[in-house]
């Protein structure tokens, strides 16, 4: 079931505070005319923090103000009449939260395991929303990402190649080697879900 009432939001996710700066844009020596101009739209560029996971063998991520914690799943107790996709329920802190695998919710098929994998580990990424908190299990370590707002495309054309209902998407991420699918995790559940998940 999951967790219906919130707990103290400031716990610090593992790893979460100190992720990678990324990496400035390359271009040509500015003159130290051009300098200042390029310096002042360098500092007013919107930036967002993201967690960064694999479903699959593709990479999502979620919002750093979605996510609460992230933690090794601890031991997961199945539950009878849960959504397909909800694992079972896990004592994380003192919580009781529903854990669930996204996976699964959108029908993607699971990577390959490669030598260094451990089917026996994986982590939960604690999502809070207002009225309830949930778990999602992925399989390897989720890693942190910054990126200019400006990277992420929200153009309708892309969208449509994802195999996800696009109102679950904020966009789609570009990265140098990468395209990242941007969910936005209160709205990957129904309203009869997360009733039935609270109740």
């Amino acid at each position: 079931m999951a967790k219906q009432t919130k707990t103290d939001n400031t716990a610090a996710a593992p790893g979460l505070g100190t992720g990678k700066t990324p990496a400035s844009m390359s271009g040509g020596a500015a003159s130290p005319q051009e300098r200042p101009q390029a310096e002042g739209q360098q500092e007013s560029e919107q930036m967002i923090h993201l967690i960064v996971f694999k479903l699959g063998v593709e990479s999502y991520a979620i919002r750093i103000e979605q996510v609460k914690e992230v933690t090794v799943t601890p031991a997961i107790t199945r539950m009878p009449r849960t959504p397909h996709f909800v694992k079972g329920v896990a004592n994380i802190r003192g919580d009781i939260i529903a854990i669930m695998d996204l996976e699964d919710r959108f029908h993607i098929k699971p990577a390959p395991l490669t030598e260094d994998s451990n089917p026996n580990i994986t982590y939960t990424l604690v999502i809070e929303a207002r009225d309830y908190s949930i778990g999602v299990a992925v399989k390897e370590m989720p890693q942190s990402l910054n990126l200019a707002v400006s990277k992420i495309d929200r153009a309708p054309a892309l969208l449509q190649a994802v195999n996800i209902n696009e109102n679950f998407i904020e966009g789609l991420a570009k990265t140098s080697d990468r395209l990242i699918v941007v969910l936005d995790m209160y709205k990957i559940l129904t309203q009869d879900e997360i009733s039935e998940l609270t109740e």
